[in-house]
């Protein structure tokens, strides 16, 4: 399974290939996509990302997983994410979230088996 391109990218709105849902924070993956809920894992922009916001992708086999922090970078990422990443033998790519669509679409057209979590919003 390959993963989806995210085609299109604005303030608040975010649509992956293959699915009819226009996301306003998304999880994406090889073969799926979903919304990003943050009510799940009680998730706020401080202290941001936690590791059961990605532990959905990690468990679906990524080999990366990139990380957009919305698109003033009010999201943030502790470090706790980023071991908990690297602990899995993931290679983890923190960006401001246009720049992380640009790094997810180009690593998942060469093939890499990427996973992304996105706000799409601050």
């Amino acid at each position: 399974m390959t993963s989806p391109e995210i085609a299109s990218l604005s303030w608040g709105q975010m649509k992956v290939q293959g699915s009819n849902t226009t996301y306003k924070d998304c999880k994406v993956w090889p073969g799926g996509s979903r919304i990003w809920d943050w009510r799940e894992t009680g998730t706020e922009h401080s202290p941001g990302v936690q590791p059961a916001d990605v532990k959905e992708v990690v468990e679906k086999g990524v080999q990366t997983l990139v990380i957009g922090r919305g698109m003033s970078e009010a999201l943030k990422v502790p470090s706790s994410t980023v071991e908990y990443l690297k602990k899995h033998g993931i290679d983890v790519r923190v960006l401001q979230t246009e720049q992380a669509v640009k790094e997810y679409n180009a690593l998942a057209a060469q093939g890499v088996r990427v996973g992304g979590v996105f706000h799409s919003t601050c």
